[in-house]
């Protein structure tokens, strides 16, 4: 029986977690603004943000190479002022999920925001309302079904991330090992059979995740 390390599957639930947190945050914000507007700018803007989605991921994990790197502005600014470093450390490996995760979080809102009858927000601001309290009052109720499928999608986008976390987290076992990785390694080491517990166990864990979250869009939903 191979040695099961379960390091790896924790650090890739926290590291989902977080990351998910995080698109929360920043993704629907920018959806919300996004989905306002119909522009040629608002179009360019949507098309950068989401270009995670089509790059492939080593790409993805060497532009953070380059923009959080020791030897980058960023990262020098980072190590000089607070003693931090990205790269080869969970939060690396936190920053690639969330890049690629959060592409699919900003366009599932974004369309869900840009659904939204505009009467309603005309007549909300003829009453006097304000754009905050129009966006939770409105635009949130309306529109969290593409934002709760968002959500969903980058939580599992970012649970199996593996050339970008790999590319700026590396395989410190451990320390940045993640469960994709993990994987990865028991194959190059050519132990199969811990490849094969690690994949049987990562997919039972995502398919368990993605089933409670679909029972609670669903328990919300049904309560409304």
């Amino acid at each position: 029986m191979a040695d099961i390390n379960l390091f790896p599957l924790f650090l890739s639930l926290r590291v989902a977690v977080t990351a998910t947190l995080l698109a929360i945050v920043i993704g629907i914000p920018l959806a919300y603004l996004l989905g306002k507007s119909n522009g040629k700018i608002a179009d360019f803007f949507d098309s950068v943000l989401t270009l995670p989605i089509v790059l492939p991921p080593t790409v993805l994990g060497y532009y953070l190479l380059v923009l959080l790197g020791r030897q980058s502005a960023v990262g020098q600014f980072l190590e000089n002022q607070f003693d931090m470093t990205i790269v080869f450390t969970p939060t690396g490996a936190t920053i690639a999920a969330l890049v690629v995760s959060i592409p699919f979080l900003i366009k599932s809102a974004r369309s869900a925001f840009a659904g939204i009858d505009p009467s309603l927000i005309k007549a909300a601001r003829v009453l006097g309302r304000s754009e905050l309290s129009i966006f939770f009052s409105i635009y949130l109720p309306l529109a969290w079904r593409g934002i709760a499928a968002g959500i969903t999608l980058a939580f599992a986008r970012a649970l199996g991330d593996f050339g970008a976390t790999l590319m700026v987290a590396g395989s410190i076992p451990n320390e940045t090992m993640t469960m994709p990785i993990a994987i990865y390694d028991a194959l190059l080491a050519g132990n199969r059979e811990l490849a094969n517990i690690l994949v049987l166990i990562m997919t039972s864990v995502s398919i368990i995740v993605l089933y409670i979250l679909n029972r609670l869009e669903k328990k919300a939903t049904e309560s409304r």
